[in-house]
């Protein structure tokens, strides 16, 4: 599993979230709520400090207070960082602690409401993290690989940072030797997930392609999405950085996804988390919900359930995102797809 994995998160006045405090499963995450909870926000909160961490050149308040807030700003792309601040009348600010497992002290900082692009580090993780975060988002980037570094480096595009971090994983060369041994072993469990077929280059960096017995080899753009993001982990795999660890961090996995390739990307999550990832996934279906919670005796998991919340007496103030967690989906207090599936079933019964 990831050697240091991400164990607890405290966020105070960060997006939508009031006051929240979470812990975590070493391997499976699962994020759930309705719209505007704040799915992604944590996500993306939670790659970008990982991020930061790994790539530091030395775990120091000058190195970490630029790159963090840097991060935040290419993650996120508010017009300021102080825009990420939950909205209060006055001047607010936010606060942000991160635990990782194995590591004392945690990451620990914070920045205002008029901040432009600045965070104040308070408290630093005495060890360095080894193992690679990685953020996928709701779209496929594999049949855009070969075109979008060069696009993104030279013009002002609008995309956020996570697609280029993503985008420069992809393009790492597959491994040799020993270690191409030990990627086999854990690819060969994705075989059937992509019909037989296995994800090479071509002479192009970024030019990508599955390769299926008896079919022959298909570029990236003609696959159906759910092959190509299936394809992603693939190549992720290949060249070392989901192999034996890692962070993953899925937002909306399921989407624009049938079923039958909803509960594929299930299979796939599981063969991570069984070969050492950290998987953190933010979504709203309830198929791929009840897939991963029928096999969650096989590893440790978390379900997180996001809602909104208005103390009485304060109807006139922005209700506030609280946090539920449990290691069992039915406990949650809050499940708004269980709810909306419900309701649904109930006006077919009767129609």
């Amino acid at each position: 599993m990831a050697e240091h994995s991400i164990a607890r998160v405290k966020v105070t006045s960060f997006g939508p979230f009031g006051d929240v405090d979470i812990d975590l499963a070493p391997g499976l995450n699962v994020i759930v709520g309705d719209n505007a909870t704040g799915k992604s926000q944590l996500l993306k909160l939670l790659y970008s400090c990982t991020k930061s961490l790994k790539d530091a050149e030395a775990l120091t308040r000058k190195d970490l207070n630029p790159s963090i807030a840097s991060k935040l700003n290419g993650a996120f792309r508010p017009v300021t960082l102080g825009r990420l601040t939950r909205r209060v009348r006055g001047r607010g600010g936010a606060r942000i602690e991160i635990k990782y497992s194995g590591i004392a002290d945690p990451l620990q900082f914070t920045f205002s409401s008029h901040a432009k692009r600045e965070v104040v580090v308070s408290r630093i993780p005495n060890r360095e993290l080894a193992d690679e975060p990685v953020f996928l988002p709701s779209h496929e980037l594999m049949s855009h690989a070969a075109q979008f570094l060069g696009l993104y480096d030279a013009y002002e595009t609008g995309f956020e940072e996570t697609w280029r971090d993503t985008t420069a994983l992809m393009l790492r060369p597959a491994l040799r030797g020993r270690r191409q041994e030990q990627a086999r072993a854990v690819l060969d469990l994705f075989t059937d997930l992509l019909q037989g077929g296995t994800v090479v280059e071509g002479d192009d960096p970024g030019q990508f392609y599955l390769k299926q017995p008896g079919i022959g080899i298909l570029e990236a753009p003609l696959l159906a999405e759910g092959h190509r993001k299936l394809a992603m982990i693939v190549r992720l795999i290949s060249n070392g950085v989901l192999l034996e660890g890692g962070y993953l961090f899925w937002d909306e996995p399921e989407a624009n996804l049938n079923p039958a390739s909803q509960r594929a990307v299930a299979d796939a999550l599981i063969e991570l988390v069984r070969s050492g990832s950290q998987i953190f996934v933010a979504t709203h279906s309830m198929f791929l919900l009840r897939e991963l919670q029928m096999r969650e005796a096989d590893f440790s998991s978390r379900y997180i359930g996001l809602s909104r919340h208005r103390e009485p007496g304060q109807e006139s103030a922005a209700a506030e995102v609280i946090a539920a967690t449990s290691e069992n989906l039915d406990d949650l207090p809050h499940l708004a797809a269980l709810e909306a599936e419900a309701a649904q079933a109930n006006r077919y019964l009767a129609w």
